[in-house]
């Protein structure tokens, strides 16, 4: 079998002590620092700073405005325009969620309320702290009745907080306007 030798190039003693990157990442440093110092930081305007860094003040001064229309927060379910509830209990959120945050346990709609529609969730759970806010949830539902919020805000003070159950969701979401397939009489 044949082979090659390969000889590995030398080292130099600046590139063993890494000081190409140490005195890059210096050089970035001062450079902040020396626009800081002159009060002509980045962002200076949009976070309200002094100019001196750029960190928001953040009691003070929120996100809200600044938030972008992709932002995804935290999923929440909302009702429909006459308050009746959009989720049909067809569990495909639950499927899809990568971290099993989602429980669903099904439940029978009361005769007459509704035509179409044949279920509705009787409990539904989504813990906080497993969810890994993706929006697949979002994405799966056919009768968009979960979304994802713009709300960034969610500081839990012990673990049974961070569990969102059926009313907290709806608390949270409100209603929604637009069509909704279940309640579409010509689908």
């Amino acid at each position: 079998m044949a082979f090659k030798t390969i000889k590995r190039p030398k080292i130099s003693l600046g590139e063993r002590f890494y000081l190409q990157s140490i005195l890059g990442g210096l050089w970035i440093t001062i450079k902040h620092l020396a626009l800081a110092l002159a009060g002509k930081s980045r962002n200076k305007k949009e976070l309200a700073g002094s100019g001196i860094g750029v960190t928001m003040q953040y009691p003070e001064f929120r996100w809200d405005k600044h938030l972008p229309p992709y932002y995804r927060g935290y999923p929440v379910l909302v009702k429909g325009e006459d308050g009746r509830e959009r989720c049909v209990s067809c569990q495909l959120c639950e499927f899809i969620c990568p971290a099993r945050a989602i429980t669903i346990t099904p439940g029978t709609v009361k005769e007459g309320d509704w035509d179409k529609v044949e279920k509705a969730p009787k409990e539904f759970e989504i813990d906080m702290l497993r969810c890994i806010y993706c929006g697949m949830c979002e994405e799966a539902c056919p009768e968009q009745a979960i979304f994802m919020s713009q709300d960034y805000l969610l500081t839990p003070t012990d673990r049974t907080q961070s569990i969102h159950n059926k009313a907290r969701l709806y608390e949270l979401g409100g209603t929604r306007k637009g069509l909704v397939n279940k309640w579409n009489q010509y689908k």
